[in-house]
């Protein structure tokens, strides 16, 4: 198994907001959501990478070359905080990955025919809906 991916810190830049949710009266009076900024230049990504983890990103892409993640499924700065990393950290590693080329294949002689029969059947059985004619 791969080690996962180290974030240098001088890439992150971290805010603290007011919550909501769940937390009584501690989510009025302490920031416990976090909002985390990743300077994705600062990563160093392979061009290829980096394409990836921009489409990835999505709304999330910010001006400049950043991502902005928020955080605030839990009640603790610790908690949110590293939630917040590991949705970078999983996002960047799913941006490593290459896809597989798909390989173009062509359709067999066999299975041809066999579309063109089902077809005709077909066909055939929709002809005999048609209206009745006495002649």
């Amino acid at each position: 198994m791969p080690e996962p991916y180290a974030l240098p810190e001088e890439a992150l830049e971290e805010r603290f907001l007011a919550s909501t949710g769940p937390g009584g009266q501690n989510v009025n009076k302490v920031a416990t959501a976090v909002q985390l900024r990743v300077d994705v230049y600062a990563l160093r990504l392979p061009p290829s990478a980096f394409q990836r983890l921009k489409t990835l990103a999505g709304s999330r892409w910010v001006e400049g070359g950043a991502i902005l993640v928020t955080a605030r499924e839990y009640r603790t700065r610790e908690a949110n905080r590293e939630a917040a990393r590991a949705r970078i950290v999983a996002m960047i590693e799913q941006a490593m990955v290459k896809p597989e080329r798909r390989i173009k294949t062509k359709p067999t002689k066999a299975s041809k025919e066999r579309r063109l029969t089902a077809k005709s059947t077909r066909s055939g059985v929709k002809a005999g809906r048609g209206k009745v004619r006495i002649d």
